[in-house]
C-alpha cells in the first residue's frame, strides 16, 4: 500500500480527463444524497484539482477530483461560480458484481475510453489507500494527509462504507476509526475539524478527538501554519480545503434519534437520557468557551440578528401560506429580544455545534453521550458557521428535535403502546434536557426565556419552509410548534 501512495502523480494538466467523465457525472452526481443543487440541471464542470492516486492504466485506477459543478441560478440571484465537490473515481476494465451499486458508467471517449468508472469508496483497496496515506502522513500532489502522532493507526483494518450519511460520506475501519469525507467543500478551516481539535486540547471526553485529517493545498496560506495545517490570520480564500476527518469510532453506539424512536415505540420514558444529553451538551459548550474566544452581544450585534430572524419569517410566510395567520405572534418573539437589547441587556456568544439535534448525538454501550458532526449547517457560508453565537441556538435545535421525535412514532400500534407520545413526551424531554444542561453549565436555559423562544421560533420557521419544499407530509410537525409558540406569545 505505501508503494501505491508513493507512485501517485498530479494530473491537472490533462484536460481530456474531465471531458471524458462529463456526460456520466451529469447523470450520476445529481442522484447522490449529498448533492446540494437538486432541482437544477448541471450545465457543465470545471476542474479545480485532480490527483492520480493509482495509475489509470493499471488493473485498478483511482482519481481524486475536486470538481466545480455549474448550474443555472434562480432568477434575480447573483452569479454563482458553482459548488465544488470532492469525488473519488475508481477505474476498472470490468466492474466486479460486488461493486455494481457503485457504478457511475462506462466511458466512451477521452483518456479513459473503454473503461468503467465507479464510486471508489466502495472498493476496499481504495479505502485502504486513504487510511494508509493518513497513517504515513503522505503528500500527494495537492493532497496533504495529516495525523495526531499520539494516536496509533493500525494496518489491515477492514473498511466498509457507512450507510446513514446525508451531506457527506464515511468509511468505517474495523470498528476502530471512521473517516468522514466532506463532499461539498470550500477553502478555510472547517468547524468539523476545528472544533474537535479545540475540544481535544481541553480534554473534553464528549467529542472523539481527531486522529487524522485530509487537506488540499491549492494556494499558499499566509503566516505560519499550526499542526492542523492552517495559518493564523490567513485569508480563508488562501487556506487549504478540509476534505476529511478521521476520528475514533464509537463502538456499539446508537444515535439519539434512533434511540428516542425506539423508546417511544416501546412506551418507555426518555427523560433520563434527555437529562444526560443536556449535561453532555453543557460540557461541550463550556469546553468550547474555554478553548476559543467568546464575545459580548449588545444592541448593535443583536439588532441584525433580530432583523435576520424577522426577514426569514416574512419570506417563509410568502412561500408557505399556512404560516401567515401566525406571523404577528411569531414576530413578537423576535421583537421582544430586540427590545431587551435596546434596554441594555447583553449576552455572551461563543463557538457552538451549529446544527445540534438528536441525530448528531451518540450514546455508547456504556450509556455515555457524545456529540458529532460539528460542520454546522452546510448550506450556510463557512464564515457564518464559524461565528460565535449564543448557546441558545444549539439548545433550541435540540428542543425542536425532541418535538420531531414525539411526532415520529412509526405506527399506530406504537402510539397506542406509548401513552406519553406527543406533547407530554416531548415536554418531559425538553424539561429534563434543560435541567441537565443547567446542572453542568450553572445556568438553566429556561432562565433566558426571551432568547430561547426567539431561537426556537426561528428554528420552527426554518422547518416549515424545509418541510413545505421537501417533505410536505411532515408539515404538521413544525406547524404544531408554530401554533404553540404563537399561543405562548398571546398568553
Amino acid at each position: 500500500m505505501p508503494e501505491a501512495v508513493t507512485r501517485a502523480t498530479t494530473v491537472t494538466t490533462s484536460p481530456g480527463l474531465l471531458a471524458s467523465l462529463d456526460p456520466l457525472l451529469r447523470e450520476w452526481l445529481p442522484r447522490q444524497r449529498w448533492f446540494a443543487g437538486k432541482g437544477r440541471p448541471v450545465t457543465g464542470f470545471s476542474l479545480v484539482a485532480a490527483t492520480e492516486l493509482l495509475p489509470a492504466g493499471s488493473r485498478l485506477g483511482l482519481f481524486h477530483l475536486l470538481v466545480r459543478a455549474h448550474q443555472p441560478t434562480t432568477q434575480g440571484s447573483p452569479t454563482h461560480p458553482g459548488d465544488c465537490y470532492q469525488l473519488l473515481i475508481g477505474v476498472r476494465e470490468v466492474l466486479p458484481p460486488r461493486l455494481a451499486p457503485a457504478l457511475i458508467g462506462h466511458v466512451e471517449q477521452g483518456p479513459l475510453a473503454g473503461r468503467t468508472v465507479f464510486e471508489a469508496l466502495y472498493d476496499t483497496r481504495c479505502a485502504d489507500l486513504l487510511l494508509e496515506a493518513i497513517r504515513t502522513r503522505a503528500r500527494i500532489g495537492a493532497l496533504r494527509f495529516e495525523r495526531d502522532a499520539r494516536q496509533e493507526i493500525r494496518e489491515e483494518l477492514v473498511p466498509r462504507v457507512a450507510t446513514a450519511e446525508q451531506s457527506n460520506s464515511s468509511i468505517i475501519y474495523g470498528d476502530t476509526f471512521i473517516l468522514k469525507l466532506l463532499r461539498r467543500i470550500v477553502p478555510g478551516m472547517n468547524p468539523d475539524l476545528e472544533l474537535p481539535l479545540a475540544l481535544a486540547r481541553e480534554h473534553c471526553p464528549r467529542v472523539p478527538a481527531p486522529t487524522g485529517w485530509l487537506l488540499a493545498e491549492l494556494a499558499e496560506a499566509a503566516g505560519t501554519a499550526d499542526r492542523s495545517g492552517f495559518a493564523a490570520g490567513a485569508d480563508p480564500a488562501d487556506e487549504p480545503y478540509v476534505l476529511g476527518v478521521l476520528q475514533p469510532f464509537v463502538r456499539g453506539a446508537t444515535d439519539g434519534w434512533e434511540l428516542a424512536l425506539r423508546e417511544l415505540a416501546k412506551g418507555e420514558d426518555f427523560a433520563a437520557e434527555a437529562r444526560a444529553l443536556g449535561r453532555a451538551t453543557a460540557e461541550v459548550h463550556t469546553a468550547l468557551a474555554r478553548a476559543l474566544p467568546t464575545v459580548t452581544l449588545g444592541h448593535p450585534q443583536v439588532r441584525p440578528l433580530v432583523d435576520g430572524m424577522t426577514e426569514r419569517l416574512e419570506a417563509t410566510a410568502q412561500a408557505v401560506p399556512a404560516l401567515r395567520p401566525y406571523v404577528p405572534a411569531l414576530r413578537s418573539a423576535f421583537d421582544a429580544l430586540g427590545d431587551l437589547a435596546a434596554e441594555g441587556r447583553i449576552w455572551t456568544a461563543q463557538r457552538i455545534h451549529g446544527d445540534l439535534h438528536l441525530g448528531q448525538c451518540l450514546r455508547s454501550a456504556s450509556g455515555a453521550w457524545s456529540l458529532i458532526d460539528f460542520e454546522g449547517e452546510p448550506s450556510k457560508p463557512l464564515t457564518e458557521r464559524r461565528l460565535p453565537q449564543p448557546v441558545a441556538r444549539d439548545i433550541a435545535g435540540m428542543l425542536r428535535s425532541f418535538d420531531y421525535a414525539a411526532h415520529s412514532v412509526p405506527s399506530t400500534a406504537a402510539r397506542v403502546a406509548a401513552p406519553r407520545t406527543g406533547g407530554d413526551w416531548a415536554d418531559a424531554c425538553r424539561a429534563a434536557y434543560c435541567t441537565g444542561y443547567g446542572e453542568v453549565a450553572g445556568v438553566d436555559p429556561r432562565t433566558e426565556p426571551v432568547l430561547l423562544r426567539a431561537y426556537e421560533t426561528d428554528k420552527a420557521v426554518y422547518e416549515v419552509l424545509y418541510e413545505a419544499r421537501h417533505r410536505p407530509d411532515w408539515m404538521p410537525v413544525p406547524m404544531a410548534a408554530v401554533r404553540r409558540l404563537a399561543a405562548d406569545a398571546s398568553s
